[in-house]
């Protein structure tokens, strides 16, 4: 008799990775500490955009891709444009402003506590608060980051800011906004290692209705990673 078959191998089986875990607080909310960057174009155009002169191509993080301005607004960020390398807030070593600020191509630091979140960013030195509850100051006020007010809703951060000036821009491309803005940012944790990071912009003065910007921002992970020091040099100077 010959001999018996061996039965055929089965091919291993593959385990599922395990999602990564959220890193938590004492008191269990998400983790947002460490050191985070943007990896998009956004800083140049957070709208589609094709490479040019100075200006790496790349998606935008507008959802929808259009910008619903009002007629008078459009011709100003066209005006923006063409006079965007001096008129440019940044072209004077101006603050960014919000939501800008999260996206330039530096990374920043957040130190999160019970009562507020500090966000350090590498450009211009340049320090966020974030306090958790409580009402706005009366205004008006005008403030090139606003006032930023939090709460927890689940596991977002949700975090309410008004009181802007109108002297910043959203990028390099000269899209703009007053100070009428009204801004909701939410911040989730998908994972370890990225943070979903998610803008509503509402301005009646120049928008014709609230749209939304989202993107990721990443941990630095690298082996003694730290926030520089950075020093702004102005156009022409």
């Amino acid at each position: 008799m010959g001999a018996a078959q061996a039965p055929a191998a089965r091919p291993a089986q593959t385990e599922p990775a395990a999602p990564s875990a959220v890193p938590r607080t004492a008191d269990g909310r998400p983790d947002f500490s460490g050191i985070w960057q943007a990896l998009t174009t956004a800083a140049w155009n957070i709208q589609d955009h094709q490479a040019e002169k100075d200006v790496p191509g790349g998606q935008g993080i507008v959802e929808g891709s259009d910008i619903p301005y009002l007629p008078w607004a459009v011709a100003k960020r066209n005006e923006n444009y063409k006079n965007r390398l001096t008129a440019d807030p940044l072209a004077s070593c101006s603050q960014p402003g919000v939501p800008r600020i999260m996206y330039m191509p530096y990374p920043f630091q957040i130190v999160q506590t019970p009562a507020y979140i500090a966000l350090l960013f590498e450009y211009t030195h340049t320090t966020r608060h974030i306090r958790f509850g409580g009402a706005h100051p009366p205004g008006p006020i005008e403030w090139a980051l606003g006032d930023s007010r939090a709460r927890w809703e689940g596991d977002a951060l949700v975090v309410d800011v008004v009181h802007f000036n109108d002297r910043t821009w959203f990028d390099r491309a000269g899209n703009f906004h007053s100070e009428q803005m009204h801004l909701v940012e939410r911040f989730t944790l998908p994972g370890r290692d990225h943070i979903r990071y998610e803008a509503t912009v509402e301005d009646p003065k120049v928008f014709s209705r609230p749209w939304k910007m989202a993107m990721p921002l990443y941990r630095r992970i690298e082996t003694n990673v730290q926030i520089l020091d950075y020093e702004c040099q102005s156009f022409g100077s």
